[in-house]
């Protein structure tokens, strides 16, 4: 089973599933607290899969940006995280290697009238943003391990991601920044967990749920160098 089988798999039973395969493979318009996204059907959709809107309920919680605050979206997908940071006031860039993300966010950007506070990029992890560093980053990353098969892949599979993620942090993250991380009881998230404590990050939950089949934790990751 490949690894979109496998998130299908996860979410429930077989009477839930053809419901949720007619809204996967189309454009389709959902829908976080009121806040509209269009998903593109070679693009990750945060609400059937729960994890982008459970990651864009907790940026909504944060509070407002100061003056001049950055925000990366890494791994952006249609763009909620992003969407969620420029309305709490961060000037944000949205980055994924799917070139079909990479429009998705720019559609959610011009929908919710965010254009002026959402620049997306296409790259793989930091190349994007080299040389750039940042307030705020959201990464929501591929859970299993292996070769991505193709585009819309690349948000459940990856063969170093976890470990290229850690060693481009440092750099990206400005003192006294925050991490919101996303990790799920499906994946290998407790490997990234060490890496980044290794480097000497410290880490706080900012959000937690289970969802029967799987235990989705966001965590604060913090500067080595001060907290925001």
């Amino acid at each position: 089973m490949n690894a979109f089988g496998q998130r299908l798999s996860l979410l429930g039973n077989s009477l839930q599933r053809p419901f949720l395969r007619r809204r996967l493979g189309k454009v389709v318009l959902e829908h976080v607290d009121g806040v509209p996204l269009i998903v593109l059907p070679e693009v990750f959709n945060p609400v059937v899969f729960r994890t982008g809107a459970l990651l864009g309920r907790t940026v909504a919680a944060l509070p407002a940006a100061a003056p001049g605050s950055r925000a990366l979206d890494l791994g952006t997908g249609s763009g909620v995280g992003a969407v969620f940071a420029a309305r709490r006031g961060y000037q944000v860039v949205a980055a994924d290697v799917n070139p079909e993300a990479v429009r998705c966010v720019r559609l959610n950007a011009l929908l919710n009238g965010l254009e002026d506070r959402i620049e997306a990029r296409r790259g793989d992890l930091f190349v994007p943003v080299a040389g750039e560093a940042f307030d705020l980053i959201l990464f929501n990353p591929p859970f299993f391990r292996g070769a991505p098969r193709d585009a819309l892949d690349h948000a459940w599979r990856g063969t170093d991601v976890l470990e290229r993620f850690a060693a481009g942090l440092p750099a990206a993250l400005a003192p006294g920044g925050t991490l919101l991380l996303l990790l799920s009881t499906d994946g290998d998230g407790d490997t990234l967990l060490a890496l980044l404590r290794d480097l000497g990050f410290t880490l706080d939950t900012a959000a937690e749920r289970d969802f029967g089949n799987e235990v989705v934790t966001i965590h604060a990751v913090h500067h080595p160098h001060g907290r925001q």
